[in-house]
Protein backbone atom coordinates (compact mmCIF):
# COMPACT_ATOMS: atom_id res chain seq x y z
CA UNK A 1 0.00 0.00 0.00
CA UNK A 2 2.94 2.15 0.88
CA UNK A 3 4.47 1.64 -2.54
CA UNK A 4 1.64 2.15 -4.61
CA UNK A 5 1.34 5.54 -2.36
CA UNK A 6 4.70 6.75 -3.02
CA UNK A 7 4.65 5.62 -6.65
CA UNK A 8 1.47 7.37 -7.54
CA UNK A 9 3.15 10.89 -5.63
CA UNK A 10 6.42 10.94 -7.54
CA UNK A 11 3.94 10.31 -10.80
CA UNK A 12 1.59 13.46 -9.75
CA UNK A 13 3.52 15.84 -7.26
CA UNK A 14 2.10 18.92 -9.60
CA UNK A 15 -1.45 18.75 -8.32
CA UNK A 16 -2.53 16.97 -4.42
CA UNK A 17 -6.08 16.06 -6.15
CA UNK A 18 -4.05 14.28 -8.69
CA UNK A 19 -2.39 12.02 -6.77
CA UNK A 20 -6.16 11.50 -5.01
CA UNK A 21 -7.18 10.45 -8.23
CA UNK A 22 -4.09 8.60 -9.68
CA UNK A 23 -4.39 6.44 -6.16
CA UNK A 24 -7.77 5.82 -6.21
CA UNK A 25 -8.05 5.25 -10.30
CA UNK A 26 -4.98 2.54 -9.73
CA UNK A 27 -7.21 1.03 -7.01
CA UNK A 28 -9.48 0.33 -9.24
CA UNK A 29 -7.69 -0.58 -11.82
CA UNK A 30 -6.12 -3.54 -9.98
CA UNK A 31 -9.80 -4.90 -8.57
CA UNK A 32 -8.70 -3.74 -4.94
CA UNK A 33 -12.55 -2.01 -5.31
CA UNK A 34 -14.64 -4.32 -7.33
CA UNK A 35 -17.70 -2.87 -8.96
CA UNK A 36 -20.18 -1.77 -5.63
CA UNK A 37 -17.36 -1.94 -3.13
CA UNK A 38 -17.37 1.30 -0.44
CA UNK A 39 -14.49 3.13 -1.22
CA UNK A 40 -12.58 5.03 1.18
CA UNK A 41 -14.13 8.30 2.72
CA UNK A 42 -13.30 11.83 2.55
CA UNK A 43 -11.95 11.99 5.87
CA UNK A 44 -9.88 9.10 5.39
CA UNK A 45 -8.07 10.19 2.20
CA UNK A 46 -7.66 13.42 4.05
CA UNK A 47 -5.92 12.17 6.64
CA UNK A 48 -3.78 9.55 4.21
CA UNK A 49 -2.69 12.14 1.79
CA UNK A 50 -2.78 15.22 4.21
CA UNK A 51 -5.09 17.20 2.15
CA UNK A 52 -7.95 19.63 2.35
CA UNK A 53 -11.62 18.02 1.66
CA UNK A 54 -11.90 19.76 -0.89
CA UNK A 55 -9.12 18.59 -2.79
CA UNK A 56 -10.63 15.41 -2.16
CA UNK A 57 -13.58 16.63 -3.22
CA UNK A 58 -12.53 17.40 -6.58
CA UNK A 59 -10.67 14.22 -7.28
CA UNK A 60 -14.15 12.39 -6.36
CA UNK A 61 -15.80 14.49 -8.29
CA UNK A 62 -13.85 13.91 -11.65
CA UNK A 63 -13.89 10.22 -10.79
CA UNK A 64 -17.62 10.32 -10.96
CA UNK A 65 -17.76 12.48 -14.06
CA UNK A 66 -15.79 10.31 -15.89
CA UNK A 67 -17.85 6.92 -14.79
CA UNK A 68 -15.78 5.52 -12.61
CA UNK A 69 -17.38 5.84 -9.14
CA UNK A 70 -20.66 6.60 -7.91
CA UNK A 71 -21.16 8.90 -4.85
CA UNK A 72 -24.01 8.37 -2.81
CA UNK A 73 -25.44 11.43 -0.54
CA UNK A 74 -24.52 10.27 3.46
CA UNK A 75 -23.64 7.11 2.57
CA UNK A 76 -20.20 7.53 0.31
CA UNK A 77 -18.13 6.54 -2.15
CA UNK A 78 -18.84 3.18 -4.79
CA UNK A 79 -16.85 1.56 -7.52
CA UNK A 80 -18.90 1.85 -10.20
CA UNK A 81 -20.05 -1.14 -12.23
CA UNK A 82 -18.28 -0.42 -15.41
CA UNK A 83 -20.08 -2.69 -18.27
CA UNK A 84 -23.91 -1.03 -16.65
CA UNK A 85 -21.57 2.61 -17.45
CA UNK A 86 -20.53 1.49 -20.87
CA UNK A 87 -23.97 -0.35 -22.27
CA UNK A 88 -26.00 2.42 -21.08
CA UNK A 89 -27.19 6.07 -22.73
CA UNK A 90 -25.19 8.83 -21.11
CA UNK A 91 -27.46 10.84 -18.87
CA UNK A 92 -26.24 14.43 -20.44
CA UNK A 93 -26.84 18.00 -19.48
CA UNK A 94 -28.75 19.93 -21.93
CA UNK A 95 -26.81 23.00 -21.18
CA UNK A 96 -23.51 21.73 -21.68
CA UNK A 97 -24.48 20.31 -25.09
CA UNK A 98 -26.07 23.53 -26.64
CA UNK A 99 -22.77 24.84 -25.33
CA UNK A 100 -20.65 22.27 -27.09
CA UNK A 101 -22.23 23.30 -30.39
CA UNK A 102 -21.42 26.73 -29.60
CA UNK A 103 -24.98 27.85 -29.18
CA UNK A 104 -26.61 30.13 -26.44
CA UNK A 105 -28.71 28.15 -23.84
CA UNK A 106 -31.66 29.56 -21.79
CA UNK A 107 -34.68 28.39 -19.61
CA UNK A 108 -37.74 29.74 -18.90
CA UNK A 109 -39.35 28.25 -15.81
CA UNK A 110 -43.11 28.09 -15.57
CA UNK A 111 -44.12 26.31 -12.88
CA UNK A 112 -41.99 25.67 -9.40
CA UNK A 113 -44.11 24.28 -6.64
CA UNK A 114 -44.86 21.52 -3.84
CA UNK A 115 -48.07 18.99 -4.89
CA UNK A 116 -49.70 16.28 -3.66
CA UNK A 117 -49.03 13.04 -5.75
CA UNK A 118 -51.40 12.06 -8.43
CA UNK A 119 -51.55 8.25 -8.92
CA UNK A 120 -49.38 8.00 -11.82
CA UNK A 121 -47.01 10.38 -10.71
CA UNK A 122 -46.89 8.45 -7.81
CA UNK A 123 -46.62 4.98 -9.47
CA UNK A 124 -43.83 6.89 -11.95
CA UNK A 125 -41.74 8.15 -8.66
CA UNK A 126 -42.64 4.18 -6.24
CA UNK A 127 -44.41 6.35 -3.92
CA UNK A 128 -47.87 6.08 -2.24
CA UNK A 129 -50.71 8.25 -3.56
CA UNK A 130 -51.09 11.53 -2.02
CA UNK A 131 -47.48 11.70 -1.19
CA UNK A 132 -45.77 15.02 -1.06
CA UNK A 133 -43.55 15.52 -4.41
CA UNK A 134 -41.57 18.98 -6.10
CA UNK A 135 -42.93 19.73 -9.93
CA UNK A 136 -41.16 21.83 -12.47
CA UNK A 137 -42.22 22.50 -15.84
CA UNK A 138 -38.92 24.35 -17.74
CA UNK A 139 -38.58 25.02 -21.55
CA UNK A 140 -35.05 25.22 -22.98
CA UNK A 141 -34.01 27.26 -26.04
CA UNK A 142 -30.99 27.14 -27.90
CA UNK A 143 -30.22 30.19 -29.79
CA UNK A 144 -33.79 31.75 -28.85
CA UNK A 145 -35.64 28.51 -30.16
CA UNK A 146 -37.76 26.46 -27.95
CA UNK A 147 -36.00 22.99 -27.96
CA UNK A 148 -37.01 21.17 -25.14
CA UNK A 149 -40.39 20.78 -23.06
CA UNK A 150 -39.17 19.61 -19.31
CA UNK A 151 -42.14 18.26 -16.90
CA UNK A 152 -40.30 16.74 -13.81
CA UNK A 153 -41.27 15.48 -10.68
CA UNK A 154 -38.94 14.94 -7.78
CA UNK A 155 -39.23 13.28 -4.78
CA UNK A 156 -38.12 15.55 -1.54
CA UNK A 157 -36.45 13.08 0.34
CA UNK A 158 -33.51 13.23 -2.07
CA UNK A 159 -33.73 16.99 -2.92
CA UNK A 160 -34.81 18.75 -0.33
CA UNK A 161 -33.77 22.25 -1.53
CA UNK A 162 -35.06 21.63 -5.21
CA UNK A 163 -37.86 24.35 -5.50
CA UNK A 164 -35.48 26.73 -4.10
CA UNK A 165 -32.92 26.24 -6.61
CA UNK A 166 -32.66 29.25 -9.37
CA UNK A 167 -33.76 26.91 -12.97
CA UNK A 168 -32.62 29.60 -15.37
CA UNK A 169 -28.69 29.51 -14.13
CA UNK A 170 -28.45 25.84 -13.56
CA UNK A 171 -30.37 22.92 -15.29
CA UNK A 172 -32.71 20.25 -13.17
CA UNK A 173 -30.50 17.74 -14.62
CA UNK A 174 -26.77 19.09 -13.65
CA UNK A 175 -28.37 20.33 -10.01
CA UNK A 176 -29.81 16.78 -9.47
CA UNK A 177 -26.50 14.98 -10.38
CA UNK A 178 -24.88 17.31 -8.09
CA UNK A 179 -27.31 16.37 -4.65
CA UNK A 180 -28.86 12.91 -5.54
CA UNK A 181 -26.12 11.20 -7.79
CA UNK A 182 -28.42 8.44 -9.85
CA UNK A 183 -27.80 4.78 -9.80
CA UNK A 184 -30.00 3.35 -12.14
CA UNK A 185 -32.10 5.22 -14.84
CA UNK A 186 -34.86 3.23 -16.46
CA UNK A 187 -36.29 5.15 -20.16
CA UNK A 188 -38.86 5.15 -22.89
CA UNK A 189 -37.94 6.73 -26.20
CA UNK A 190 -40.76 7.47 -28.93
CA UNK A 191 -42.18 9.54 -31.57
CA UNK A 192 -45.41 11.20 -30.56
CA UNK A 193 -47.43 14.33 -30.43
CA UNK A 194 -46.95 16.74 -27.21
CA UNK A 195 -50.09 17.92 -25.16
CA UNK A 196 -51.77 20.90 -25.97
CA UNK A 197 -49.63 22.44 -23.10
CA UNK A 198 -46.45 21.38 -24.59
CA UNK A 199 -47.17 22.83 -27.95
CA UNK A 200 -47.60 26.32 -26.57
CA UNK A 201 -44.82 26.73 -24.71
CA UNK A 202 -42.84 24.56 -27.71
CA UNK A 203 -44.11 26.99 -30.55
CA UNK A 204 -45.69 24.25 -32.49
CA UNK A 205 -48.77 22.55 -33.76
CA UNK A 206 -50.39 19.86 -31.76
CA UNK A 207 -49.98 17.58 -34.69
CA UNK A 208 -46.47 18.17 -34.90
CA UNK A 209 -44.21 15.16 -34.55
CA UNK A 210 -42.11 15.14 -31.26
CA UNK A 211 -39.44 13.15 -29.81
CA UNK A 212 -40.45 11.99 -26.25
CA UNK A 213 -38.46 10.98 -23.35
CA UNK A 214 -39.69 9.54 -20.36
CA UNK A 215 -37.28 8.74 -17.66
CA UNK A 216 -36.73 7.89 -14.20
CA UNK A 217 -34.04 7.43 -11.68
CA UNK A 218 -33.22 5.98 -8.58
CA UNK A 219 -30.72 5.81 -6.11
CA UNK A 220 -30.07 2.08 -4.68
CA UNK A 221 -34.00 1.53 -4.97
CA UNK A 222 -34.74 5.29 -3.67
CA UNK A 223 -36.81 7.01 -6.32
CA UNK A 224 -35.15 10.30 -7.04
CA UNK A 225 -36.62 12.37 -10.13
CA UNK A 226 -39.78 11.15 -12.81
CA UNK A 227 -39.22 13.41 -16.29
CA UNK A 228 -40.88 14.00 -19.51
CA UNK A 229 -38.86 15.56 -22.12
CA UNK A 230 -40.66 16.53 -25.22
CA UNK A 231 -38.43 17.90 -28.10
CA UNK A 232 -39.88 19.27 -31.44
CA UNK A 233 -39.07 16.61 -34.20
CA UNK A 234 -37.30 18.95 -36.44
CA UNK A 235 -34.83 20.35 -34.13
CA UNK A 236 -33.90 17.45 -32.11
CA UNK A 237 -32.19 14.08 -32.94
CA UNK A 238 -30.09 12.01 -30.05
CA UNK A 239 -26.63 11.68 -30.86
CA UNK A 240 -23.70 9.30 -28.92
CA UNK A 241 -20.89 6.46 -29.25
CA UNK A 242 -20.58 2.94 -27.79
CA UNK A 243 -17.26 2.03 -27.08
CA UNK A 244 -17.00 -1.92 -25.65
Amino acid sequence: MAALEHAVAARTAQAPYARVKEYLKQGLASGRWPPGALMPSEAELVNRFSVSRMTVTRALRELQSEGLVTRVQGLGTYAANLLRVSSTLTIRDLHEEILERGHRHHAEVHLAREETASAPVAAQLGLERGSRVFHTLIVHFENGLPLQCEDRHVNPACAPDYLQTDFTQITPTHYLLQVAPLWEAQYAIEAGAPTAREARLLGIAVEDPCLIIVRRTTNRGVPITSARLVHPGSRYRIEGQFKP
